[in-house]
C-alpha cells in the first residue's frame, strides 16, 4: 500500500491509538471519521505485505497437522476487513493459504481497498514454492518463489532474485519465524533484514477470554510489530504501529 497507511498494509500481511491522519476536530465531529492521508495508506500497505509473526526456541515447533488461524482486523477502532490463514498437511508437507481483504471509508467513500492471495508451500521450516497476488488500492503485484539447485529464486514484476537454500516468509504462525534475522515478503519479494525479540511473559483478550501469552518484538528500519503466543507457541494476535501512532489490529475470531 503508498505512504502512512499504505506502508502499514504492506507490513502485516505481514498483521494500531488514534489514526495520525485524525484530527481532534474531526473526532469530535464524527467518532468513526477517518482522514487518511497517502502516507497513511503507505504506512497500512507495507504492514499487510508482511504477509497479514521465540528468539531462543528449545522446544521444537509443534506438529500442527491442519489449523486456521481466522483474524478480524482492525485499524485503531475500527474494524477494516479480515486476514485468514489456513494451514494443511499435504503428505508430510505443509501448505499454508492466506487471504486478506480490507476496505477504508472515509464517510461513504471507500479510501482504501487491499486484497492479498498468498499460497506457500513448506518442507519443514523452509519455504519450498510460493505464489501470491496482491490488489494494494489499484497498485498490482505478484511475486512466485521456487526452491531449485541449492537456492531460493524469487521473481517479482521488477525482476529475479536468487536467495539462500532455506528463506522463510513472515510466516508469523511459525514460531521458527522468531528466530530469523531476515524474512521474505511474500507482497513483493523483498528480503527484509529484522530484529526480533522476546519481550517477555504477557497477557492479552483472546476471544473474550484473557489468556496468558509471550510477547515477541519484530522491529527492521520500517517496521515495528508486537505478536503474541500462547503458551504451547500458537501465534494469537498481532499489532502494528505507524509513526503517528496509528495501529493496526489482528484479533482472533
Amino acid at each position: 500500500m503508498h505512504a502512512d497507511l499504505h506502508t502499514a498494509a504492506r507490513r502485516a500481511c505481514a498483521g494500531l491509538g488514534q489514526p495520525s491522519g485524525i484530527q481532534s476536530s474531526a473526532r469530535a465531529e464524527d467518532p468513526f471519521r477517518l482522514d487518511l492521508t497517502a502516507s497513511d495508506m503507505h504506512w497500512m500497505g507495507k504492514i499487510l505485505g508482511r504477509g497479514l509473526l521465540a528468539a531462543l526456541l528449545i522446544a521444537p515447533w509443534p506438529a500442527l497437522a491442519n489449523h486456521t488461524w481466522d483474524f478480524r482486523v482492525f485499524l485503531d477502532e475500527k474494524e477494516i476487513g479480515t486476514h485468514r490463514f489456513d494451514l494443511i498437511d499435504r503428505n508430510g508437507e505443509r501448505e499454508l493459504i492466506s487471504d486478506a481483504r480490507m476496505k477504508v471509508k472515509l464517510l461513504f467513500v471507500t479510501a482504501y481497498t487491499y486484497d492479498h492471495r498468498d499460497v506457500e508451500h513448506w518442507q519443514g521450516d523452509c519455504l519450498s514454492k510460493l505464489s501470491s497476488t496482491t490488489d494494494d488500492n489499484g497498485e498490482k503485484h505478484r511475486v512466485d518463489v521456487q526452491r531449485r539447485e541449492g537456492a531460493t529464486i524469487v521473481q517479482t514484476l521488477e525482476g529475479t532474485q536468487r536467495l539462500g537454500e532455506c528463506v522463510l516468509t513472515f510466516a508469523y504462525w511459525n514460531p521458527a519465524m522468531l528466530q530469523q534475522t531476515q524474512l521474505l515478503n511474500s507482497q513483493d519479494g523483498e528480503h527484509v533484514k529484522v530484529k526480533i525479540t522476546d519481550a517477555g511473559a504477557d497477557s492479552i483478550v483472546v476471544r473474550g477470554v484473557k489468556t496468558p501469552a509471550r510477547r515477541y518484538e519484530l522491529r527492521s528500519e520500517k517496521l515495528s510489530i508486537d505478536l503474541w503466543y500462547s503458551e504451547q507457541q500458537e501465534w494469537l494476535a498481532l499489532e502494528s504501529k505507524a509513526e503517528r501512532g496509528q495501529k493496526l489490529i489482528y484479533k482472533l475470531k
